[in-house]
């Protein structure tokens, strides 16, 4: 018997639609060397929960259309003590839970979590367990819940583009600067703010040698060599977790220190994406009180 209370999508792939392009303006360039995409960032945007923000992450290509794009929202549930059978913990217990959405990728994502969310989880905890002040809260819990609507992947790519999963590095930078400002907005005390950057070494194209580039729009390059996305509290200069993949030529130490110097600048301006979000949500406040 078919279950008429619920309205399934469908089976096979669904294309969404392409509109005209403005076109490019004489003004319009590509993304400077030591920026970032835009970032958009509210907070308060779950009223049941403690805390809770939202990011969305456009392309980098504004005079083109926009086939990539980063969409992730994140609630705080807590702190609250734990039931009376669990252990005394003189600490906060931390749980991070990172899902994607069944619509936020090309394949079709199931509802029971995969391998690379779980990844995803572990790495969240980490960055954030490094600035939460935990012993504020002896025998007390809070969940730290972060969905994936929309991943950082080419919607009009051909199917039999490879993928080795180099979007995650950028979901993983949206994952940590969204949940910092979700902690923030629930009024928990941490050291400082931390962020997430991503750092990549790619080609533009066929010929041209590796270059090390921020915040990388997968679509936008011909191959990605290597990636480091790496969490950062910029006031206490302390980084709380580090992720490489890929391999660098030559196994190049240099290389590799330069991407990480190059992570570190692109944490500083998701920081200060999450300060002037924070202060708004502030004035705010202090307005309608």
């Amino acid at each position: 018997m078919a279950d008429r209370r619920r309205i399934n999508g469908p089976v096979g792939a669904t294309i969404p639609p392409i509109y005209d392009s403005p076109s490019p303006s004489p003004t319009s360039t590509e993304k400077p060397e030591n920026a970032i995409r835009k970032i958009f960032l509210k907070t308060g945007v779950t009223p049941s929960a403690s805390g809770s923000a939202y990011l969305e992450l456009a392309n980098s290509n504004a005079a083109g259309p926009i086939n990539t794009s980063l969409k992730l929202t994140c609630t705080v549930h807590g702190p609250r003590a734990l039931p009376r059978s669990a252990p005394f913990s003189p600490h906060i217990i931390l749980t991070t839970h990172v899902k994607y959405a069944p619509f936020a990728t090309k394949q079709r994502r199931g509802y029971l979590r995969d391998s690379s969310e779980r990844d995803l989880g572990v790495h969240l905890e980490t960055a954030l367990r490094g600035a939460i002040i935990a012993d504020r809260w002896p025998k007390s819990g809070v969940d730290i819940i972060v969905t994936i609507i929309e991943g950082d992947q080419d919607r009009n790519a051909p199917e039999n583009r490879r993928d080795d999963g180099w979007d995650t590095m950028n979901v993983l930078s949206g994952c940590i600067t969204v949940a910092s400002a979700a902690i923030a907005d629930a009024g928990i005390d941490c050291v400082d703010t931390v962020a997430g950057g991503v750092a990549a070494l790619v080609a533009k194209d066929p010929k041209s040698p590796p270059s090390i580039v921020l915040d990388p729009a997968v679509n936008d390059y011909h191959k990605i060599y290597a990636a480091c996305c790496i969490a950062y509290l910029p006031t206490r200069d302390e980084v709380t977790n580090v992720w490489f993949k890929g391999q660098l030529p030559g196994a190049d130490i240099m290389m590799y220190n330069n991407m990480v110097e190059r992570c570190l600048v692109a944490c500083r301006n998701a920081h200060s994406v999450v300060v002037t979000s924070l202060k708004k949500t502030a004035q705010l406040e202090q307005e309608v009180s």
